[in-house]
């Protein structure tokens, strides 16, 4: 009886193994790298429809890679999504049976609706605009703690801005200049929206 069972899983086990290779034939593979412009390129949603009518959905890694294997061959549609992102699309693809279609180039863009603007302003006590100023912003994480976040200079007319993600938290701004005193004001970001804030630039007395 355990020689019959064994002879049986051999048995199997060559059937698949030549099985296999004829059902790989008759369906394609879609590969591709989706690069984005800001953040990490993992967890973008990676949707394959036909007409309306969602075929497969895959998720990439943390480099960006995805692959959607046995498709029947036919024209696709794909979409990409992830939060903070803009939604991207790819009409007409057509998979071929027995080949791989290899997808390059793929680059999502921020959306830039969903993202928090903090913009500001650097003016004198006169009310000058004070150009090529240093300013920090950093994410106030306690009391006593923060988490520097990023950097710009202020362009010609004093101006400075930075893209933020919506979720709800408390941001310093600081301006740090040689011979200023430095100045800092705090934001309270709790959504998709523009701060504005102002900071006075004053000369060490």
């Amino acid at each position: 009886m355990d020689t019959f069972k064994s002879f049986a899983i051999v048995a199997l086990l060559l059937l698949l193994s030549i099985t296999a290779p004829a059902q790989s034939k008759r369906t394609g593979t879609i590969k591709g790298k989706v690069r984005v412009e800001k953040g990490s390129a993992a967890g973008v949603a990676v949707i394959l429809r036909q007409d309306d009518r969602e075929v497969a959905r895959v998720t990439t890694d943390r480099k960006g890679d995805f692959t959607i294997a046995r498709v029947q061959p036919g024209v696709y549609g794909m979409t990409f999504r992830k939060p903070g992102l803009q939604v991207s699309s790819i009409e007409k693809l057509e998979v071929t049976a027995g080949k791989t279609r290899a997808l390059k180039d793929l680059i999502l863009g921020i959306d830039e609706g969903s993202l928090a603007f903090v913009r500001g302003s650097v003016f004198t006590e006169s009310g000058l605009s004070v150009p090529n100023v240093r300013i920090e912003i950093a994410r106030v994480t306690s009391e006593n703690s923060i988490e520097k976040v990023d950097t710009r200079v202020t362009g010609e007319t004093g101006e400075f801005v930075f893209r933020l993600g919506p979720e709800v938290a408390r941001y310093r701004v600081t301006l740090k200049a040689d011979g200023a005193d430095t100045v800092s004001k705090d934001v309270e970001v709790d959504g998709p929206a523009i701060y504005r804030v102002a900071l006075t630039y004053k000369r060490k007395s």
